[in-house]
C-alpha cells in the first residue's frame, strides 16, 4: 500500500488474543497494538507496560565484569592513578560520567581522571599517542567506555608500555576471536556470553559495571543509602546515552530509559540541571524525543565542533557556578552546528541527485568533499537517509585521506556493507545502523562502487520508499481519552518501540486543510468517521506537509495513518491525531 508520501506496512494480523490477557483489562485497541508487536504473554505485557528496576539483569552475568570490578577496586585501594577513556559522543560522555561519579562516591580521594579524544585530531577510539601521554603522566590503569573492542594494536601498545587496560564496549566485535584486543574485555556479546540482553549501549554497560562496583565495594548486594542515591542519579545519564545511541528501546534499555526519564528533572548533578535549564526544559515533561532532539544534540555539538572534554566536565565535576556558562556555550555550539549541517545537507543532496544516487540503480549514497566538517557529516547522513530512503556515507577529504560517517535504513546493516568493502578501507567500526570509516582518497571511487553494488544486491527498489509501519486498524470512536492515555504510556519510544500508529479507514475531510506554522509548512486537518450510526470528528496535524494542501479537498474520502496524541490547551486536554500519511480513496 502506498500513501502520498510513504509505503504502508500493516503488521500481520495477530489473531485472537489469548484468554489470559483478559485478566489485564486492557482497552481493545491497546490490546491489538501489543499483539501486533508480539506481546501475547500476560507476564511479558505487564513487564512491558510497567517496567521495574528489578527487571534489570545481574551485572555479574556479563563476561569478565566481576574480574574488571576486582581490578578496579584493587586500583582504587592501592592509590593507583586511573583514567576513564571515553568516546566523544553522548553515549561515551554519559558512560565516562557514570563511572567517574560512582568511583568518586566510594573513594572521594581516588586519582580518577577522564580522557576523551579530539574527534578531528585523534579520531574515534583508543589512540596510540594518547595512551603514551597517559602513561607518561603516571597513570597505571586505563578503563575504556564505549570504545576499544576494535583496537588490538593499541591494546598491544598498552602492554608494551606497562599500562593495564580494561575495555568496556558494546559495538560490533571484530570477526574472529583472534582479532580481539589482548586485554580484559567487558562486553555483553563476547563469544560464549550468557548475558540475557545484548543491546546495551556504552552507558548501559558502564552503569552495570558501576552498579557491581558499588555492591562489591560494600561487600553486599545491599549498598549504603548514599551509594543507592548515586546509582539512581546515574540512571538519567544512562538514559541519555541509550536514547542518543539509538539502541533498541526494549528489555533493559526500556527499563533504564523509563526510570532515567522519570528522574532526570530531579537530578542533583549541577551540570545536568544546568543543561536542562539552558534548554528551557524545566517546565514540561522530558521524553525520549526531547532528549534526542534537544539535550543530546547540545552534548554532541561540543565534540562535533570542538572538544567533548567540556561536555564531560559539565556532567562530572563542574561546580554549580561553572555549569551554567558551560551549558550556554554548548547551546551556542549547537546553533553553529545546525548552520553548518544545513549547508552540507543542501550540497550533498544536490550532488547525490546529480550523481544518480537517488534513483533505483544506485541504492546507496557515497560522497566526499574537502569543505565538509567531519564532525557534522554523520548528522547529515541521517538527514539524507530520511530524504532518500537509502544508506548514506559522507566524508571529509583531507589530503590523502577521506574520513567520515555512515548511516543506514532498517533491513540493511551498514557495518556488514563496510565489512564487505574492507579491502578499500583503512579503518571502520560501528553497528547495523551507524558507523565511522577512514580510507585513502585514491580508493574513494572503488569504495563507492563496491558499497553501491553491495547495497544494490541487498536492498529492493521497494525499500527505497520510506516505510511507514502500522500497528493495526482503529476507529475514531476507539480513540477516547483513557485509551489514548494508556497508548502514550507505552513510552519511551524509539528504535524497536516506535510510537504506535493506526490506520483509520473511510475518513472524510470536513473542510480544506489549513496551512499553519512558518511559511505554511504544516497542515491542520479536520475529518470525520461514521461507524454504526455514530459520528466522530477529530482534528489532526500533519507536520511538514504544507505543500500537500492542494492534494486534499473537502469531502474527500481517505484512509489515514495517525499517531494518537493528547493536546493540552488552556487547561483542557483533548485527543488529537498526528497524521503520518494519507491515501485518497475517492474525491
Amino acid at each position: 500500500m502506498r500513501g502520498l508520501t510513504r509505503r504502508w506496512v500493516l503488521a500481520a494480523a495477530a489473531g485472537e488474543a489469548p484468554a489470559e490477557l483478559a485478566s489485564l483489562h486492557l482497552p481493545p485497541l491497546l490490546e491489538r497494538i501489543l499483539l501486533s508487536r508480539g506481546l501475547t504473554d500476560p507476564r511479558a505485557v505487564q513487564h512491558f507496560c510497567e517496567p521495574r528496576l528489578t527487571d534489570l539483569h545481574d551485572p555479574s552475568l556479563m563476561p569478565n565484569l566481576d574480574l574488571a570490578v576486582e581490578r578496579l577496586i584493587d586500583a582504587v585501594r592501592g592509590d593507583r592513578s586511573i583514567v576513564i577513556y571515553g568516546d566523544y559522543d553522548v553515549d561515551g560522555i554519559a558512560a565516562t560520567s557514570i563511572l567517574f561519579h560512582v568511583i568518586k562516591a566510594v573513594a572521594p580521594e581516588a586519582d580518577v581522571r577522564r580522557y576523551v579524544p579530539h574527534r578531528l585530531e585523534e579520531g574515534y577510539g583508543l589512540n596510540a599517542e594518547a595512551l603514551k601521554k597517559i602513561r607518561a603522566g603516571g597513570t597505571d590503569l586505563v578503563i575504556t567506555v564505549d570504545c576499544g573492542v576494535t583496537a588490538p594494536a593499541e591494546a598491544q601498545l598498552a602492554r608494551e608500555i606497562g599500562l593495564e587496560l580494561i575495555i568496556t564496549d558494546h559495538h560490533h566485535l571484530p570477526n574472529g576471536e583472534d582479532k580481539l584486543p589482548e586485554a580484559l574485555i567487558v562486553h555483553p556479546r563476547l563469544p560464549g556470553s550468557e548475558y540475557p540482553f545484548g543491546d546495551l549501549c556504552g552507558a548501559g554497560v558502564a552503569f552495570k559495571l558501576a552498579w557491581r562496583f558499588a555492591t562489591a565495594w560494600c561487600g553486599s548486594q545491599r549498598v549504603s543509602e548514599c551509594l543507592q542515591k548515586i546509582l539512581l542519579e546515574m540512571l538519567p545519564l544512562a538514559a541519555l546515552g541509550t536514547i542518543a545511541d539509538v539502541v533498541p528501546l526494549v528489555g533493559e534499555n526500556r527499563v533504564i530509559t523509563s526510570f532515567g526519564l522519570r528522574l532526570i528533572k530531579q537530578t542533583s548533578l549541577p551540570g545536568l540541571r544546568a543543561l536542562i535549564e539552558a534548554s528551557d526544559l524545566m517546565g514540561g515533561n522530558i521524553d525520549s524525543e526531547k532528549v534526542g532532539f534537544i539535550l543530546a544534540p547540545r552534548l554532541n555539538a561540543c565534540g562535533r565542533m570542538g572538544h567533548a572534554a567540556e561536555a564531560v566536565r559539565l556532567l562530572t565535576d563542574a561546580a554549580p557556578e561553572e555549569a551554567a556558562p558551560i551549558a550556554r556555550r554548548l547551546a551556542q555550539l549547537n546553533r553553529q552546528r545546525q548552520r553548518t549541517e544545513r549547508t552540507i545537507f543542501e550540497q550533498a543532496a544536490r550532488r547525490a541527485e546529480d550523481a544518480g544516487m537517488t534513483g533505483g540503480n544506485k541504492r546507496a549514497i557515497v560522497l566526499a568533499d574537502t569543505a565538509w566538517h567531519p564532525g557534522v557529516v554523520g548528522i547529515v547522513c541521517s538527514r539524507l537517509v530520511d530524504r532518500f530512503g537509502r544508506p548514506a556515507v559522507l566524508m571529509q577529504r583531507h589530503g590523502e585521506l577521506c574520513k567520515g560517517s555512515a548511516r543506514s535504513i532498517d533491513g540493511y546493516s551498514i557495518h556488514e556493507g563496510l565489512l564487505a568493502c574492507a579491502e578499500h578501507l583503512t579503518t571502520f567500526g560501528g553497528h547495523d545502523m551507524a558507523a565511522g570509516l577512514t580510507l585513502p582518497a585514491d580508493r574513494l571511487h572503488a569504495f563507492a562502487e563496491a558499497l553501491i553494488a553491495h547495497a544494490n544486491e541487498r536492498i529492493t527498489v521497494e525499500q527505497l520508499t520510506p516505510e511507514l509501519r502500522i500497528d493495526c486498524d482503529a476507529s475514531l470512536l476507539e480513540l477516547d481519552f483513557p485509551t489514548v492515555k494508556r497508548i502514550i504510556a507505552l513510552s519511551p519510544f524509539g528504535r524497536a518501540n516506535r510510537r504506535p500508529a493506526v490506520r483509520l479507514q473511510g475518513a472524510t475531510l470536513l473542510e480544506a486543510p489549513r496551512q499553519i506554522g512558518a511559511h505554511g509548512r504544516h497542515l491542520s486537518v479536520r475529518f470525520r468517521q461514521d461507524e454504526g450510526g455514530c459520528r466522530r470528528v477529530m482534528r489532526g496535524v500533519w507536520w511538514g506537509a504544507g505543500s500537500r494542501a492542494a492534494d486534499l479537498a473537502p469531502g474527500m474520502h481517505l484512509d489515514a495513518v495517525i499517531e494518537p496524541k493528547l493536546n493540552e490547551f488552556n487547561g483542557r486536554v483533548s485527543v488529537e491525531a498526528e497524521i503520518r500519511d494519507v491515501m485518497v480513496k475517492e474525491a
